[in-house]
């Protein structure tokens, strides 16, 4: 097992602290380096720790909130009983709750403007495909090749599809969001079909034969000689 890190848990602390005396500046200022001056001297933190905490300022506060999000979702769906569910209404669930723990549908419509800027949409990109990647994983997602990327792939346009909608829905319980996200998973689930049958016709097989030179590929592994990780002994 890991060795636990004593430093972590007040880092966490500060930094949860700060995110929550940025959220009602948030409206207003969006996420700029003013918001997190704010959050910083509303929640009595030092300033001087603000490059500690956030080193790249406003990036890394807005990036904090979206990955905080992402950590209650999975343990939201961890404690729901899903079990009984089909899998594409597991899936819907999961994107409901998550877009659920938003607390102001303010702060995603700044956060979308701000990783909308050329400077930032490379981490807003990351920062969608972690919330996918969280989704799959919370669902007990076992894929290691090819489709550990298309299955994130796909559930990134349908989540952000679906986000784009919510924010403009004002239906009770957001019932038109939801209809909207099943409608998506159906189409989704209606071209897997055809993929399949696909694959099953003689003719397809042999069209999408050069597809096969992916099959090596393999979904991404978390190093195991990490400083403070101990190997299995052999």
């Amino acid at each position: 097992m890991p060795k636990a890190n004593p430093k972590a848990a007040p880092i966490s602390a500060a930094t949860d602290a700060v995110l929550d005396a940025a959220l009602p500046h948030v409206p207003f200022d969006g996420w700029t380096d003013r918001t997190l001056q704010a959050a910083l001297a509303d929640s009595g933190t030092a300033s001087s720790l603000g490059p500690v905490l956030f080193p790249r300022g406003a990036l890394d506060l807005a990036l904090a909130y979206h990955r905080r999000g992402d950590r209650r979702m999975a343990e939201r769906l961890a404690a729901m009983n899903l079990g009984d569910l089909r899998f594409r209404d597991r899936v819907a669930a999961a994107i409901m709750a998550r877009l659920d723990l938003v607390e102001d549908k303010e702060l995603v419509r700044r956060g979308m403007a701000f990783f909308a800027l050329p400077q930032n949409a490379v981490e807003g990109t990351k920062a969608l495909w972690g919330t996918a990647d969280a989704i799959w994983t919370a669902l007990g997602d076992t894929s290691d090749d090819l489709n550990w990327y298309t299955k994130r792939a796909t559930l990134s346009a349908v989540y952000s599809a679906t986000v784009l909608y919510w924010l403009g829905d004002d239906s009770p319980g957001h019932e038109r969001t939801r209809d909207f996200l099943d409608r998506r998973i159906a189409e989704v689930m209606e071209f897997e079909k055809f993929k399949a049958s696909v694959r099953q016709n003689p003719l397809g097989r042999v069209l999408t034969s050069p597809l096969r030179l992916l099959d090596g590929i393999r979904a991404p592994k978390r190093p195991d000689d990490l400083p403070g990780t101990l190997k299995d002994p052999a």
